[in-house]
């Protein structure tokens, strides 16, 4: 398995003069991208970065991202892409834990780059990357044309985990892991030249690195870049830069439909909306497809899978609500607590085995060896099999909610929450009850509902749910929200969901 960086310079080699990576007025084309990222291979040899090397990327997704990623790893370094939003305290643990020999930078965010470093009591170089002056820079920097030699086997990126529970972890993934699933990708999405892919996702999340960066680059396609996410400015790219496919998180597409206003948007170009990273509502899917004129096809998987496992695919048919069906290279299975595969039906913990499963947490063999069990990824995650290969994410399994002896899954209520049709975003969680051990809560966010109207919305939203779903899965506390908390990457947080003033139901 040849060095990730192939997937660029094979397309580079092929239509140099074609535009790889565009922000607004600026555009890169493969021939510039692979020569700018082969002057900063050179820049970072000159600084001492050597193969297995591990080299911090802290940029939003503008040109010099891509531009900085290939330059490291076609110095057979391995980059550790990071959340330019991290305090210092927050990077210094991920530059000690990941012992980092230099750190790229947005200039934006440089100063938390250069305090954390500080700290480290080692020399650790920063080096500050800017909008005006960086690429001009580099082009007088001579180019490192040859791109280091790499085992499939060895680390590309080190990604770390969200830190749900405890400290992040870093994921190591692999070249022959993000190689494969770039291609997968692409062929799932049926990316060529001539497709524009949205790149609206971040690229230091897996979901936006694989997907919409190396899946796109690999295939000769086009990414329009989007720094941050706002949902007009998503429109305008979507008509200006012709965007054959969306790749966004579930609230990237509630978003979009909120900015639509209900009208149907002409974006004639649009040929496929892409969602992952978290369980996409029915409601919102149905919704999206009426008025941008495109499908959505689900999809699955995880940092610690390079992600994409499961999807959607067009040879398959389509199941709205599910993840679709196994994709080729990777094994799934449904699980029960003992490690026995449930019967089909039956709702058990997805399981992951195959290529594109990481080769361990870093430097942690004790989380490593509680993830991977007998070849298979725990993915923490219930699921059901029906009998013709389609799998459906239930909930994540530490966010189930077991009140009086029965189990309550968060999702299930979320799908009926987003059916009315005042409701703009919605959560589920458990809190804890003497009574019942736990009951459901939740927390709503209402589309353009004066605050005054909202206390008699949220008694019809009451009776639409009660109406729909049995009496044990009612929630019996309610908190309305402006918006909901969300991640980097446009995920809600459950964790982060305040419910000081909920509300009680009967």
């Amino acid at each position: 398995m040849p060095n990730l960086a192939t997937l660029l310079t094979d397309s580079a080699a092929a239509s140099p003069g074609a535009r790889a990576v565009v922000l607004d007025d600026s555009v890169l084309t493969y021939g510039a991208l692979d020569d700018l990222s082969a002057r900063v291979a050179s820049l970072l040899t000159s600084r001492g970065v050597r193969a297995g090397d591990r080299v911090a990327l802290i940029l939003p997704n503008v040109p010099h991202m891509p531009v900085a990623y290939y330059g490291v790893l076609r110095t057979g370094g391995v980059v550790v892409p990071l959340n330019p939003l991290l305090s210092p305290r927050e990077l210094g643990y991920h530059f000690q834990d990941a012992e980092v020999s230099l750190v790229l930078v947005w200039e934006t965010v440089a100063g938390a780059a250069r305090a954390a470093a500080a700290e480290l009591g080692r020399d650790v170089p920063v080096v500050e990357i800017t909008a005006a002056g960086t690429l001009p820079e580099l082009r007088r920097v001579p180019p490192l044309p040859e791109v280091a030699e790499r085992a499939g086997e060895d680390p590309a990126v080190l990604l770390y985990t969200s830190g749900t529970t405890g400290r992040p972890k870093g994921a190591v993934l692999t070249h022959a892991n993000l190689t494969s699933n770039a291609r997968l990708s692409a062929e799932l999405f049926s990316l060529a030249p001539g497709d524009v892919m949205f790149g609206g996702l971040p690229f230091f999340h897996v979901f936006g690195q694989t997907v919409a960066l190396n899946g796109a680059l690999g295939a000769g396609a086009t990414v329009t870049l989007l720094p941050r996410f706002d949902p007009a400015r998503a429109l305008e790219i979507l008509v200006r830069d012709e965007v054959t496919v969306f790749a966004g998180v579930p609230s990237m597409y509630v978003a979009l439909l909120r900015a639509a206003g209900g009208e149907p948007v002409r974006a004639p170009h649009l040929r496929a909306g892409v969602s992952g990273g978290s369980p996409l509502p029915v409601e919102v899917l149905e919704r999206f497809e009426a008025l941008f004129g495109a499908p959505v096809y689900e999809g699955y998987g995880l940092s610690e899978t390079s992600p994409v496992v499961c999807f959607n695919q067009e040879d398959r048919g389509r199941r709205p609500g599910s993840i679709g069906t196994v994709v080729r290279g990777a094994q799934l299975r449904v699980l029960d607590d003992a490690g026995a595969e449930v019967p089909v039906g039956e709702i058990g913990e997805l399981a992951v085995a195959g290529e594109y499963v990481m080769a361990g947490y870093w430097r942690n063999p004790e989380a490593t060896a509680a993830a991977i069990q007998d070849g298979w990824f725990r993915t923490g995650d219930l699921a059901r099999v029906d009998e013709d290969g389609f799998y459906w994410i239930v909930d994540r399994k530490k966010d189930m909610v077991l009140r009086g002896g029965y189990n309550v899954y968060p999702r299930e209520i979320e799908e009926v929450l987003y059916q009315y049709p005042g409701i703009a975003e919605a959560a589920v969680v458990g809190v804890p009850d003497e009574a019942m051990g736990e009951e459901v809560a939740a927390v709503v966010a209402f589309r353009d509902v004066p605050e005054p109207e909202r206390p008699a919305r949220l008694d019809e939203l009451d009776a639409f749910v009660r109406e729909r779903l049995a009496r044990y899965k009612h929630p019996r506390w309610y908190k309305v929200v402006e918006e909901l908390p969300k991640g980097p990457t446009g995920k809600i947080l459950k964790r982060s969901l305040d419910l000081e003033g909920a509300v009680r139901r009967s």
